[in-house]
């Protein structure tokens, strides 16, 4: 393996951050510029202020815009510490919170300055709990009402969603979906709701339809202006009218866009024909953004990346099915295309076998040495990694090519993979480490080079089956059902673990300031501290 440079290693630790923000977040942010290969959009990265000397806060899932699932900031818990944990408090929330929850330091509330945890529920719920004591501080809902999945009077499931809540940059607001099919904008200390300047704001007409799948996620872009992405999906079952999208809001403006992953020339919220008149892709249907980040933001390109799962592929007709593709971050377009484009060539075989690519999204790596310093690593439900290049996604010009990935791999412990991996960078030598789960068990992966340049994973270790791994300090924080457990990153051996949570679906954990959170389909809120 040839080691990263330092300075590389120093970047990839800021860009690991871009959407950390610290308590004395308005303190004005310096510009870095740095060199980027293959004539990337921007060159310059506007990265927050960090020291260990302050609180700071896990804004959206997984903790920055990249949702690399790697806490750069942690102080309290290590390799050498995290055996200490212990039960903080156990506390039912509002309802089911099927996600990941965030986290926001010194917010003035009725009762004083308190950290808080937020949480988004299946029935609509927005829940502001007290992080040291469990506290239910305030909580809203826009709930189902009446709302039927997919009209279905037979089958009779209520509406729901699995998405996580996002943190404005400034730490004064956090939005959450609703059941309504709108975004809501609530004041972090008191959860009064914003209703001027746009909001709430409209994501879906087909709520009925369409799924709030993905976590709200949160990017800054080279400009300094940032958009929050909502993206959407269809329920189990794939029945219905509905076609994968996403939303863009303008924080300053409230102005928002629509990219829809089918028939993309149409940038508009599509109505559901079958009963109303307006624009819509009926009878093509799919398309999917359901990965637990939905957007990601790649900072080399001032780009975001997403990936959709099973649905037409059919660039010449604005349809992009299983696929990895770009926009700008204001959610435009070129001419109703993506920027960049990378499909599979058996993507054919991965929608007629229900294996969608877009069971994850693009897990971003580290500037890298050998042919392609921007990489990422691309999972699926068809259970193989996948090394893309940033720099150009297919390897060849233009959106709408097939194949192209540097390099590919069974994930080494078997099944689907419907989780998002971690990404970190040891310390000790700058490698970069990928650490996947699915519901075969869990891997430790290290990116090597070779002599000729060229990218492979190789697997460090293997363990046991868990939902979307976090990283912080060498330690691996990974969930499954009614067992939580701390990995060294290093050698996969369990350094800790413990059996009082309930069953786990999309929930994973976070941490923050020596605190261990996690969720669970018991409705409970866990919390672990150090003595």
């Amino acid at each position: 393996m040839i080691p990263l440079p330092n300075h590389r290693f120093v970047l990839w630790m800021k860009l690991i951050i871009i959407s950390l923000s610290l308590s004395f977040s308005s303190t004005s942010l310096p510009m870095v510029t740095q060199a980027v290969a293959a004539a990337p959009t921007n060159s310059t990265y506007y990265l927050p202020l960090l020291s260990r000397d302050y609180p700071y806060n896990w804004l959206q899932f997984n903790g920055d815009a990249l949702h690399s699932g790697s806490n750069t900031i942690e102080s309290q818990v290590f390799v050498s510490t995290v055996a200490k944990l212990q039960l903080l408090f156990q506390v039912s929330l509002p309802g089911i919170a099927d996600g990941s929850p965030v986290y926001v330091s010194d917010v003035n509330t009725s009762s004083g300055l308190r950290d808080l945890i937020f949480v988004t529920t299946h029935d609509g719920y927005i829940a502001a709990v007290d992080a040291h004591t469990g506290v239910l501080i305030w909580s809203k809902q826009y709930g189902p009402a009446g709302c039927i999945i997919n009209n279905d009077l037979v089958r009779n499931q209520i509406c729901y969603t699995t998405s996580s809540p996002a943190i404005d940059p400034n730490r004064k607001f956090v939005y959450s979906y609703g059941l309504d099919g709108y975004v809501h904008k609530y004041a972090v200390g008191d959860g009064t709701e914003i209703m001027t300047g746009g909001w709430p704001e409209l994501t879906t007409l087909k709520r009925y339809d369409e799924k709030g799948s993905s976590a709200l996620s949160i990017a800054t872009a080279a400009n300094g202006t940032s958009y929050l992405y909502v993206a959407h999906a269809g329920y189990p079952g794939d029945r219905g009218d509905y076609q994968g999208h996403i939303t863009v809001i303008d924080l300053q403006d409230g102005s928002q866009k629509v990219f829809n992953t089918l028939c993309s020339n149409q940038a508009v919220h599509f109505v559901d024909s079958r009963v109303a008149t307006g624009p819509d892709c009926y009878p093509v249907t799919m398309g999917a953004i359901w990965a637990r980040p939905g957007v990601v933001y790649d900072p080399y390109h001032d780009r975001i990346l997403m990936t959709t799962g099973n649905g037409t592929f059919q660039p010449g007709g604005f349809m992009w099915g299983d696929t990895v593709f770009s926009l700008n971050p204001d959610g435009s377009s070129l001419n109703g295309n993506p920027l960049d484009s990378y499909t599979p060539t058996n993507y054919q075989q991965l929608q007629a076998s229900d294996l969608d690519l877009g069971s994850a999204a693009p897990a971003i790596l580290p500037v890298a040495g050998g042919k392609y310093p921007h990489l990422a690593v691309q999972g699926g439900k068809d259970g193989v990694l996948r090394l893309i290049n940033l720099d150009q996604l297919s390897g060849q010009n233009g959106v709408g090519n097939i194949g192209g990935e540097v390099f590919s791999m069974p994930v080494p412990m078997g099944g689907k993979i419907l989780t998002q991996p971690a990404v970190w960078t040891n310390p000790a030598d700058n490698s970069t480490w990928v650490f996947v789960t699915d519901g075969n068990g869990s891997a430790g992966l290290q990116l090597t080079i070779s002599a000729t340049g060229d990218p492979s994973l190789i697997t460090r270790w293997t363990g046991g089956v868990a939902d979307s791994p976090l990283v912080a300090n060498g330690v691996v924080f990974m969930a499954h059902s009614k067992l939580i457990s701390a990995l060294d990153a290093t050698s996969g051996a369990v350094l800790w673990s413990d059996t009082r949570i309930g069953a786990i679906h999309w929930e994973s954990p976070i941490v923050v300031k020596g605190v261990l959170y996690i969720t669970d389909q018991s409705g409970k809120l866990t919390a672990y501290a150090l003595p």
